[in-house]
Parts: structure tokens; C-alpha cells; sequence
């Protein structure tokens, strides 16, 4: 299975191209997903949605704050040692690539306003209302990106999907549970999701012009890590070093982030960001699963809905087919 974009014009390999001209010849590619790449992105997704579990067996009294940093600083550990183990002369490509040092850290940037905005907005709003605007909002924030900058033309296929996706994930999130909902903390929950949209595209540009993907991720997250290091320190993480925070840690850091973000930025090799945001829609529905089969949730008649409705929703965008996909080059 091919793991590069297929070219509409030409049968020349993306791969011999330069930097400058692989720039210039994205508006001509087609990305055509492939099950591979979709599966990769719901795997991800699968990943994120055990945070929040996972979360609640951190010590009492552990700052949201210094969870987020902790996440960062791991992952951007584990990112950067597979890299230079692995990758290190197309890490040093990437950081001679034409624009690509002021794109990671507009990545790193976007990354971190993505955490932070988050769980500031959570704490104002609730985390059900948070949740379901941020990842909600994520997609159609990618689809606009890409409108903007004239890289995708989202497809009916797409939109279909996306709408499908996001009321579902109201259904799932809001259903059967009485949310507040404060304007401040509604703007920040959205601010995240344009965040997150936005690292999303970056990371694409990037590893679709012919940057290797595990390089892209560790430049984003190495940047986003040592920016998140004061922070983590000023917050006073003691509590993590002590009784299950070490184990927390470790997996939020070393699996939900670092591996999480490996497979995510594999996806993007063949899926664009607009498809896989949608895609990543997933995640409140296994964090759903794990709320009743681990924590003694209870999900409603519509929440149940909305489960179902989520489930077939992607099922729309992993189903491989023959042409087009959820975007179209420019």
C-alpha cells in the first residue's frame, strides 16, 4: 500500500522532488485516503479518548495545568529520542526546509493553546460542554483553514460526515447530563479547538510536502515541550512523583501523547487534515465507553443515539473508495 499522496498529473514519485517543488505541486494532489491511513487517526483518536480516565487516578489535588505540561514535556522526550534514533538526517532536512522552522513553531504555539485553552475552558464551563465544542468545532476550524489557504475543497462526502459526526458528539456528550454553558469559558473551548485545527493543518503541509511524519511530530512537540517546561516547573508538580502520579504520567506522556501522536502523524501521510479531524470525533465515544465500563457512568437513551449516530458517521469516511476523498487539491 502506497504511503504517499498519488499525483494527478504526473506518475513521478513525490519522493524525488525538492522541498521547493513539492511546495509548489500541492495544489496538484489529490489526497486519496487509504483504510491504512483512517485507521491510524481513529487509533490516535482511541488513545486521546483515555485521558480523562485515566486523569481520575492521578493523586488528589494534581493541577490540570501541570498534567497538560507533564503530557507535553514526555511526549516531546520520547518524540525527539525516537527521532534521533531513528530519523536524525531527515530531521536535519526538515529543519533546512524552506519555512518549515516558523511552521513548527506555529505548530508548537498552536499545540499549546489547544491544552491550555482546553482545560481553562473546562474548568469555567464544565468539561462535557468543553469537550464537545472543542473537538466538535475542530473540524470545520481545518475545513475553513483550507479553504483559506486554497490547499482543500472539502467534498459533499466530507460534509456529510462532519455534520453526521459533530451532532452525534453533542448527542453523546450532552445527553442525559445537565451542562452549564458560560460564554468566556464557550470562546476558550473554541479558541482550543482552533488550536488544535491548526497544529492538524500544519502538521499536514508539512509531512504531505515530503517531510518524513515522525520528524514533523517531534519538531512540534520538542518546541511545544520546551515551552511547557517552566510551566510545568512553576506549578509545583510534587504530587505527580508520588503514589499513582508517576504511572499517570508515564502513560499520558509516553502513550496518549508520544505514541498517540506517531500513529496520528502516520495517518496524515495519505489522509488530510480535514478527514482526519473528523475522524478524531472518535475520541469522545471511547471516552464515553471507558465513563460506564470503568467509572460507573450511565449514558441515556440519547446519548446512546448519538453513539450509534458518531459510529456511522465515520464509518462514512473509513469505508475505502475508489474516487476523490474528503478533499480535493487546488
Amino acid at each position: 500500500m502506497s504511503l504517499r499522496p498519488v499525483p494527478t498529473r504526473s506518475s513521478t514519485p513525490s519522493s524525488t522532488s525538492t522541498p521547493s517543488s513539492s511546495s509548489t505541486s500541492t495544489s496538484k494532489v489529490r489526497i486519496r485516503p487509504r483504510a491504512g491511513g483512517a485507521a491510524d487517526v481513529l487509533l490516535a483518536a482511541c488513545f486521546w479518548g483515555t485521558t480523562g480516565t485515566v486523569r481520575t487516578f492521578a493523586p488528589d489535588g494534581t493541577s490540570s495545568v501541570s498534567i497538560a505540561a507533564m503530557r507535553m514535556v514526555l511526549g516531546g522526550l520520547m518524540l525527539a529520542g525516537v527521532v534521533l534514533a531513528t530519523a536524525r538526517g531527515d530531521l536535519r532536512r526538515l529543519l533546512r526546509a524552506p519555512r518549515a522552522l516558523p511552521m513548527l513553531g506555529a505548530g508548537a504555539a498552536a499545540m499549546i493553546v489547544y491544552q491550555t485553552a482546553f482545560f481553562v475552558a473546562a474548568g469555567r464551563t464544565g468539561v462535557a460542554v468543553a469537550t464537545v465544542v472543542t473537538i466538535g468545532s475542530s473540524p470545520a476550524f481545518t475545513g475553513m483553514v483550507g479553504v483559506l489557504t486554497r490547499r482543500t475543497r472539502p467534498d459533499a462526502r466530507w460534509l456529510l460526515a462532519t455534520a453526521g459526526a459533530v451532532v452525534g458528539c453533542a448527542a453523546l456528550v450532552l445527553g442525559g447530563r445537565g451542562a452549564g454553558v458560560e460564554p468566556v469559558g464557550i470562546g476558550l473551548a473554541l479558541l482550543s479547538g482552533l488550536g488544535y485545527a491548526t497544529y492538524a493543518t500544519l502538521s499536514s503541509v508539512l509531512i504531505m510536502r515530503g517531510e518524513r511524519d515522525r520528524c514533523v511530530v517531534a519538531g512540534l512537540f520538542g518546541l511545544a515541550g520546551l515551552a511547557s517546561l517552566p510551566v510545568l516547573l512553576l506549578d509545583s508538580p510534587g504530587r505527580l512523583v508520588t503514589g499513582t502520579g508517576p504511572a499517570v504520567a508515564l502513560y499520558l506522556g509516553l502513550v496518549a501523547t508520544g505514541g498517540a501522536y506517531l500513529v496520528f502523524a502516520r495517518g496524515l501521510r495519505t489522509v488530510p487534515a480535514t478527514t482526519a479531524t473528523t475522524l478524531t470525533l472518535a475520541e469522545p465515544a471511547v471516552a464515553s465507553v471507558l465513563g460506564v465500563a470503568v467509572l460507573g457512568e450511565h449514558l441515556g437513551p440519547v446519548a446512546l443515539c448519538g453513539l450509534a449516530f458518531l459510529a456511522a458517521s465515520l464509518i462514512v469516511l473509513v469505508v475505502p473508495f475508489g474516487r476523490g476523498g474528503g478533499t480535493k487539491g487546488r
